[in-house]
């Protein structure tokens, strides 16, 4: 039997000056006691597990190096990684650079996306949410024509 497991929901934390921040309690079950947080798109972090960590970055590693975007996309996943350890109170260290990438101040949101979780700051979150709920229609119909 094939257990499948999916990051889903949204979770406000803070991020105390040290730069950890709490990992919902749901999403540690699937992480387990270590995981890989990187530069995400949208100005968020991705936190993957080690498993699809992995998968990712076999698949970055295959892209053709002679081409500028493959490497640039390369470069931001896989330079900006950092493995973290959930520590006893269920936190995870965010590092400055990545707190920096993301503008992540003192409350963040941990989003559930199915194979990885966003973190974004709490406000930037605020703001894409709601830019993107306003635009849901036509987002909807865009995804119809991909088969969704």
């Amino acid at each position: 039997m094939t257990i499948i497991t999916m990051f889903i929901g949204e979770y406000s934390h803070s991020v105390d000056q040290k730069g950890r921040c709490a990992v919902p309690t749901k999403f540690r079950k699937l992480l387990g006691s270590n995981a890989v947080v990187t530069r995400g798109l949208d100005n968020s972090l991705f936190l993957y597990t080690n498993k699809e960590w992995k998968k990712l970055a076999e698949k970055l590693a295959a892209l053709p190096f002679s081409h500028k975007q493959s490497r640039a996309f390369a470069r931001l996943m896989l330079a900006g990684a950092m493995e973290v350890t959930i520590d006893k109170q269920g936190r995870i260290m965010l590092p400055d650079y990545l707190r920096t990438f993301a503008k992540i101040k003192k409350k963040a949101v941990m989003a559930g996306l199915y194979n990885r979780i966003e973190i974004w700051d709490k406000a930037a979150w605020e703001k894409y949410k709601k830019a993107t709920e306003k635009e849901s229609g036509t987002i909807a119909e865009d995804l119809f024509e991909l088969g969704i």
